[in-house]
């Protein structure tokens, strides 16, 4: 095994570097995971250009699939995915497995070293094995999939219902998808571009016309954005549920006369964070089936492929939004 790899390095706020680093240390309970496509999240832009990661040098990147290549025997050679939240396993929420609440947690990618690298070392804990038919492209998504479906899993949706989407990014899409799967008769999507709305158009979904469709039974929040929390409300029937999603950037402010609906029709708020990983609720191991039998389609998301080495170039087109795009992936071999 070669001493060192190529890996993406941020080293301070906006300073990414395509570098040599020494290859991770695969301690007791970890295997290596050769990286094979890592997804770019929408979080990544301000972690890299302008808010910075918990500590310099940082390697980011948390949506990510590879091959087990050492580590355990049993292991190696198969197609994983990977949680990149990694509890302490010692609070109160730890205790009962809702690891999203976890008081103490490290984080792929943000807290510790990521996947924009060849190699990562992982906690066999966190391990997702993948069936040898999934793309790893595909499987890169799993993270935003589990998200999206634990929002979706919120609703609590009945045969039938109507949902909206505000916000046709990767993980609204997906969400649209989940909510069909789980039996919505009506999903619908929100968004200001008109070129988010034609893309999601490929995957079945029609803008929402309140005075067509009626209002929803669930309506997800994804912008986290003040006019899109506004239009929920507003989208909402009575005794109806929002899920917020979106994770805002700024303050976010609900008009007098909105909120005064929020009373008036009884609504249902929940917040949803991040997603389930435990014996008893799963999000993402359905992810890992859905994506097996093909009921919701992760791989047709993915606009932009690039090598790792012109991290700085694809990012870069994020930031400036040099062009249309969905969901950008590093691409590794």
């Amino acid at each position: 095994m070669e001493k060192t790899m190529k890996a993406a390095v941020l080293h301070a706020v906006n300073d990414l570097r395509y570098e040599d680093v020494p290859m991770p240390e695969v301690k007791e309970g970890e295997v290596l995971l050769k990286v094979k496509a890592a997804g770019v999240c929408g979080s990544d832009i301000p972690r890299i250009f302008t808010k910075g990661t918990y500590h310099f040098p940082t390697i980011p990147g948390h949506e990510f699939a590879g091959l087990i290549v050492a580590g355990d025997e049993e292991l190696v050679g198969r197609k994983a995915a990977v949680f990149p939240l990694l509890p302490c396993r010692k609070c109160s929420s730890c205790e009962v497995g809702e690891f999203a609440n976890c008081k103490d947690y490290d984080y792929y990618g943000s807290r510790r070293d990521g996947a924009f690298a060849e190699y990562i070392a992982i906690d066999k804990r966190n391990l997702i094995l993948l069936d040898d038919s999934v793309s790893y492209e595909a499987a890169s998504m799993c993270e935003p999939g589990a998200v999206a479906r634990c929002a979706v899993r919120k609703c609590e949706i009945k045969l039938g219902d109507t949902v909206v989407v505000f916000g046709a990014g990767p993980i609204g899409l997906i969400a649209a998808q989940w909510a069909r799967v789980s039996g919505a008769g009506l999903v619908r999507i929100v968004d200001i571009s008109d070129e988010k709305i034609e893309f999601a158009k490929k995957f079945g979904f029609e803008l929402y016309d309140k005075d067509r469709d009626g209002e929803a039974d669930c309506v997800i929040e994804g912008t986290g954005v003040t006019p899109g929390l506004n239009n929920c409300i507003s989208a909402v029937k009575s005794h109806g549920t929002i899920v917020l999603m979106g994770n805002p950037a700024h303050d976010m402010t609900i008009k007098q006369s909105v909120y005064s609906q929020i009373l008036r029709k009884e609504v249902t708020l929940k917040g949803t964070w991040n997603s389930s990983y435990n014996q008893v609720v799963n999000d993402w191991t359905a992810t890992a089936e859905a994506m097996k039998n093909g009921s919701v389609k992760y791989e047709e998301l993915i606009t932009h492929k690039y090598p790792l080495e012109k991290c700085n170039e694809a990012l870069e087109m994020m930031r400036d939004k040099k062009e249309f795009f969905t969901k950008v992936t590093f691409v590794m071999d």
